[in-house]
């Protein structure tokens, strides 16, 4: 029950990101729906389910470099790969910085979930 909550926060956040971002001066993120929002947040979480261990496991010496910084900019990699998946529709991110800020958002936004 709690990951169908998650997917369901996430797919709101990812509705909701073109015009967070925007509202912050970062342009570069288009969704179409909530039905692609949430495809892709399934599709992010499939991602992190998969993908993010090796690459955490990876880039551990820059993570523990930089106090954890770094696992930042793996989030935001992940987010920018999402969209390449060949299931996932509607969802465009253009480049990195619109991705990495995208990635901040969704982490504070799951973090304020957590704690409630």
């Amino acid at each position: 029950m709690n990951f169908i909550i998650r997917i369901i926060v996430v797919a709101g956040t990812l509705f909701f990101l073109p015009s967070i971002l925007s509202f912050v001066g970062v342009s570069g993120v288009t969704i179409t729906g909530f039905s692609a929002a949430l495809i892709a947040s399934i599709a992010l979480g499939l991602v992190n389910l998969l993908i993010k261990p090796i690459i955490s496991l990876v880039t551990l010496p820059l993570n523990v470099m930089t106090l954890g910084l770094f696992g930042l900019v793996v989030n935001g990699a992940l987010l920018y790969l999402t969209p390449m998946l060949p299931f996932v529709t509607g969802f465009s991110i253009v480049s990195f910085w619109p991705a990495f800020v995208g990635a901040l958002v969704i982490s504070l936004v799951n973090w304020l979930v957590s704690k409630l």
